[in-house]
C-alpha cells in the first residue's frame, strides 16, 4: 500500500475514486451522515490545489488559475456550500491530471529514444575481442559491429564495407552504403557485414544522445502563445477578484460573489495551450520529427512551403524495380533478369532484395498465367 501511494499517477487516481463516492453520498445524502462527505473530496483533492497556490504566491507571486480556485474553494467552505467546494476540487484535479497525461505521453518519443541507445559495444583491444557497456568506450577505441547490431558511438569505418540503417538520425529511410573512411553514428543500424571503426565521439557527446537532450530540452513555455495566455490569466484572476467584492458589496449575497469565483476559473485558457504544444512536440517525436521548443511549432502554422533536399525523405524506404531493359542485343530482359536474380540471390542489401522480389513476383503471375491457360 505504501508504494502504491508513492506512485503519483496511482495515488492520484486512488484519490479521485474515493473523492467521486464522497460527492455521490454528499449530493444524495446517503446514510444520513453528521458530517458532509464532501469534505473528503475538500481534502484529498483540494489541499493540493491550495498548497501549490501558497507556495507560487510566496515564491514568486505568481497569480495563475490556481489562485483562483483555492480562493473560491476556501469562500465556498465559509459560507457552507460544502458540496460545491468538493465538486470544485474534485473537477480541477481531474483537469490537473488529464495535462500530466497528455504531457507524459507526448514525452514517451524520448524514452524510445533512449531505448535506441545500445548497452553495449565490442571494443577490439591488444587483438582480443571483448563486449563492454557502451559508457565504458573511449575515444581511439577500435569498435566491431556486426550485422544488425547498432552502433554504440560515433566513428570512422577503418575496416570492411557495409550498408547502415541510419533512418533515425537523417530520416532516410534507405539504408545508405558505407566503406573505409566514412562516418557512423550511434543509434544507426548495421544491415548487413561486420565492419570495425574508430571511436570519434562517445558518451554525451555522441549524435544520439546530443539529439536525446534536443528533444527534452522542447520547451512549451517557449511559445509566444503561452505567454499571452498566462498574462490572461492574471489578468482573469484580477477581474475575477474585483467582480466577486464589487458583487458583494453592492447585493450583500455571500454566494454570489462565490458564484463570480468558480465561474470565473479560467482553466481552459491555462491548462489547454501547454498541453496541446507538448502534445504536438511529443507526436512529431514519435515520426522522427524533432522540435526544440514550442515556438517552432508555432511558427510552423504560417508555413505554406516546405523545400526538401533529400528525395530519400520522402520515399517509402523499400526501393522496388519499375522496368527491365536489356543494353546488349543478344541478352534478353528475361535472360537479364535472370541473371540479375541469380547474382543478389543471397545478397541482404535494399536494392539486391528489391531485384529478387521483383523476380519472385514475375514468376508467380507466370505460374498463374499459365494455370489459367490450362
Amino acid at each position: 500500500m505504501i508504494t502504491f501511494l508513492k506512485n503519483e499517477e496511482k495515488r492520484t487516481l486512488l484519490f479521485l475514486g474515493i473523492a467521486l463516492i464522497a460527492l455521490i453520498i454528499s449530493f444524495f445524502d446517503i446514510g444520513h451522515l453528521p458530517v458532509n462527505a464532501a469534505w473528503i473530496a475538500i481534502i484529498l483533492c483540494g489541499t493540493p490545489i491550495i498548497k501549490e497556490a501558497i507556495l507560487g504566491l510566496i515564491t514568486a507571486f505568481d497569480i495563475k488559475a490556481d489562485v483562483l480556485v483555492s480562493l473560491a474553494l476556501i469562500a465556498s467552505v465559509i459560507i457552507g456550500e460544502i458540496f460545491a467546494a468538493g465538486e470544485v476540487a474534485f473537477i480541477m484535479t481531474i483537469g490537473a491530471y488529464l495535462e500530466e497525461r497528455t504531457v507524459a505521453k507526448a514525452r514517451s518519443g524520448i524514452e524510445k529514444l533512449v531505448r535506441l541507445t545500445p548497452a553495449t559495444a565490442r571494443v577490439v583491444r591488444a587483438g582480443a575481442e571483448s563486449v563492454i557497456p557502451a559508457e565504458q568506450v573511449k575515444l581511439g577505441d577500435t569498435l566491431r559491429v556486426l550485422a544488425g547490431e547498432t552502433i554504440a558511438v560515433d566513428g570512422v569505418i577503418i575496416n570492411g564495407q557495409t550498408s547502415i540503417d541510419q533512418s533515425v538520425m537523417t530520416g532516410e529511410s534507405l539504408p545508405v552504403d558505407k566503406g573505409e573512411g566514412d562516418e557512423v553514428s550511434s543509434g544507426t543500424v548495421n544491415q548487413f557485414g561486420t565492419f570495425e571503426m574508430t571511436a570519434r565521439k562517445v558518451g554525451e557527446d555522441s549524435s544520439l544522445q546530443r539529439m536525446i537532450r534536443l528533444v527534452e530540452s522542447a520547451d512549451a513555455g517557449k511559445a509566444k502563445i503561452v505567454g499571452t495566455a498566462d498574462r490572461w490569466a492574471t489578468w482573469i484572476v484580477v477581474i475575477a477578484l474585483a467582480a466577486a467584492i464589487g458583487t458583494w458589496l453592492i447585493t450583500g449575497e455571500a454566494i454570489r460573489s462565490v458564484t463570480i469565483l468558480v465561474v470565473f476559473c479560467p482553466c481552459a485558457l491555462v491548462l489547454a495551450t501547454p498541453t496541446a504544444i507538448m502534445a504536438g512536440i511529443g507526436n512529431a517525436t514519435k515520426y522522427g520529427i524533432l522540435i526544440r521548443e514550442g515556438d517552432a511549432l508555432e511558427r510552423l502554422a504560417k508555413v505554406r512551403r516546405i523545400a526538401f533536399d533529400k528525395t530519400g525523405t520522402l520515399t517509402f524506404g523499400r526501393p522496388t524495380v519499375i522496368k527491365v531493359e536489356s543494353c546488349a542485343s543478344n541478352i534478353s530482359e528475361k535472360e537479364l533478369l535472370d541473371l540479375a536474380a541469380t547474382a543478389e540471390l543471397r545478397s541482404e542489401h535494399p536494392l539486391g532484395k528489391a531485384i529478387i522480389s521483383y523476380y519472385q513476383e514475375k514468376i508467380q503471375k507466370h505460374r498463374q498465367s499459365q494455370m489459367n491457360f490450362k
